[in-house]
């Protein structure tokens, strides 16, 4: 075993393992040569059986679950598809946002400002998000809040879209945030933080996580 499989690994039994995801790391490589590093293609050189079921975004950290036999990555990969996981992600935005809510806005691709996401109330495709303050501080004398996000939907960029559609983007997001708020950290503050689904074999709920390094 790697040292980089060791450090990330969370679980692992006969048809999936659990990865912990650093930030900046592609799941899957991108088109150029220059994005070929990926955490697949890491993991792919110590464990050939390696399946792709879902992905997080090249800066979001956390939890993602790989297949290791067909069987795994099918049955898991439906319960994605038919919303029957239950994902939690931690997030520092800019500002104070208090109690809790739901944004219902779809989030559309916007091909003249590639790879950015819009939240678009005119599309078909919903995109719902549950939110949660947790805690208020500072960094850097600037007020930020810490936020539970639930995804119900799994749209691109989803999460870093609605935080932005509620005007408190998610800080050091180069996308979505402005200048002032991605200089606050140095990294995308969203983390998947916990994850759970049914067993592919014995079909019993099963659920994982990830401490928030931020």
């Amino acid at each position: 075993m790697s040292n980089f499989l060791a450090e990330h690994l969370i679980h692992c039994d006969e048809d999936f393992m659990v990865i912990h995801k650093p930030a900046g790391l592609l799941t899957v490589p991108g088109k150029t040569v220059d994005l070929q590093d990926c955490l697949i293609n890491r993991l792919v050189k110590e464990e050939p059986n390696t399946l792709l079921i879902h992905r997080l975004d090249r800066d979001t950290s956390g939890i993602l679950v790989f297949g290791l036999t067909k069987l795994g990555q099918n049955r898991i990969s439906r319960q994605f598809q038919e919303r029957q996981t239950s994902k939690t992600y931690q997030a520092v935005v800019a500002g104070t946002l208090e109690g809790e809510g739901t944004v219902d806005v779809p989030v559309i691709y916007d091909p003249s400002r590639p790879p950015l996401h819009i939240a678009d109330s005119t599309h078909n495709k919903p995109a719902l998000t549950h939110w949660q303050a947790i805690e208020h501080f500072q960094i850097n004398g600037v007020a930020v809040t810490r936020v539970k996000l639930t995804p119900i939907t799994g749209r691109s960029h989803q999460l870093r879209v609605h935080m932005q559609y509620l005007g408190h983007p998610i800080v050091g997001d180069t996308l979505y945030a402005n200048e002032e708020q991605q200089a606050l950290m140095p990294r995308l503050c969203l983390h998947a933080e916990r994850l759970s689904f049914y067993h592919p074999q014995t079909e019993q709920a099963v659920e994982f996580y990830c401490p928030v390094p931020f």
